[in-house]
């Protein structure tokens, strides 16, 4: 190999050194998000005891009136659990959950509604959840969303007039059966 074929030869490599760093240099600095927990999607998450909270939030026509809390609750103990979840000026839902399953807090299910939110449509709110049986609760923080979003429109409380139109408890017993991953930790 002459002089000027090495010469090529070296460029043409540090070309593509240089083409194959771009392409992959991003994921060289930057953190990867697949190995960072987080709730993708509008809700928020939690744990307690053996219950799992994820994409909760609740929605409602406005600050202080009725707001339906939706989301899923899987519960990965071998007993039913009811769990409460505490808003605003002592308003309070429960929901029950089955052995080894989960609870979708949807349009399938009896509706928790807390009788008041406690803030406006975009703001976080703190609710206290607590498993009734033992003594474990938390506090966590919960979008309340409004129908800007049509598809949750459905969701809104049917009593979502005035404030304490709506039940300040209710009960949703309503459970879909286990599936496969719903023992898996999500």
């Amino acid at each position: 190999m002459n002089r000027g074929q090495r010469g090529k030869l070296a460029m043409a490599t540090a070309v593509l050194g240089l083409g194959l760093m771009s392409v992959t240099g991003c994921g060289a600095v930057n953190p990867q998000q697949t190995s960072v927990q987080y709730a993708a999607s509008d809700g928020t998450q939690a744990n307690v005891g053996p219950l799992q909270l994820r994409n909760m939030m609740i929605i409602s026509a406005g600050k202080d009136k009725p707001g339906r809390v939706i989301g899923a609750v899987y519960n990965s103990s071998s007993e039913n659990v009811k769990l409460t979840i505490i808003g605003s000026a002592g308003s309070q839902t429960q929901v029950a959950v089955k052995q080894n399953s989960y609870t979708l807090l949807n349009e399938s299910t009896d509706e928790a509604i807390l009788s008041s939110t406690g803030g406006a449509p975009g703001s976080l709110v703190e609710v206290s959840i607590s498993e009734d049986g033992t003594n474990q609760s938390t506090k966590f923080k919960m979008p309340v969303l409004d129908a800007t979003i049509p598809d949750y429109k459905q969701y809104l409380p049917t009593g979502s007039g005035p404030s304490g139109s709506a039940t300040p408890t209710s009960t949703s017993s309503s459970t879909t059966t286990p599936s496969p991953t719903s023992s898996a930790n999500h």
